[in-house]
């Protein structure tokens, strides 16, 4: 496997159209990015589709999930997309464009530290909370708060990853913003250290509240 580094690791067979892709971002085997902003260290794995999206950094997102479908318009007589793709079909006819304005405003949010299962699939205007876990297949149609779990069709709140004192302090650390170096000198503590004692540490460390 190559390393990543400060450019985009892009396999084969992407379509990446107006985005912006952090450093030690990789983006998997058959993947789709339209108008999809990408934080520092996140991935998404093979034939994964994200539209009209802002990623956080270090958000792990599993292959075949959908971010930020794009809708049809369901209060007209048609649903097809000779409505705002008009051009396609007649040489007079443009483009609908405050169709695809409306669309493109209409963003998904994607938190740090997040995971997003694979096959899982996540409406537009939803936001998913800090270190929040999507489970493989769920649609989530609502904001999934910090550090929770759902899962289900719609999606519905399975259990807490981290108890909310817990998750309060997790975010104020924001560990995801440190530098490149640290992350290496600390590497050893993030994977031997449950996230209390990570914490009890780092919060001394970092002068803030324990």
């Amino acid at each position: 496997m190559a390393r990543l580094g400060p450019e985009p690791l892009v396999h084969p067979d992407c379509e990446i159209i107006d985005s912006e892709l952090g450093t030690y971002v990789e983006i998997g085997r058959g993947s789709r990015l339209n108008r999809v902003e990408m934080g520092d260290y996140s991935y998404c794995d093979r034939c994964a589709d994200l539209a009209n999206a802002t990623v956080g950094k270090f958000s792990n997102i599993a292959s075949f999930t959908r971010i930020g479908p794009t809708d049809h318009p369901m209060g007209n007589a048609s649903l097809h997309h000779f409505l705002y793709r008009s051009e396609d079909y007649w040489d007079d006819a443009r483009r609908d464009e405050a169709f695809f304005a409306a669309r493109h405003a209409r963003r998904a949010q994607i938190g740090h530290d997040t995971w997003i299962g694979h096959g899982a699939v996540v409406r537009p205007e939803v936001t998913i909370g800090h270190g929040a876990v999507v489970a493989a297949s769920a649609v989530v149609t609502r904001d999934v708060a910090p550090y929770t779990i759902v899962a289900g069709v719609p999606a519905r709140p399975l259990r807490p990853r981290f108890a909310p004192d817990l998750a309060e302090r997790m975010i104020a650390l924001a560990w995801w913003d440190w530098p490149h170096a640290l992350l290496r000198e600390r590497l050893a503590d993030f994977r031997s250290m449950p996230a209390e004692a990570f914490l009890e540490k780092y919060q001394r460390v970092e002068g803030g509240p324990t």
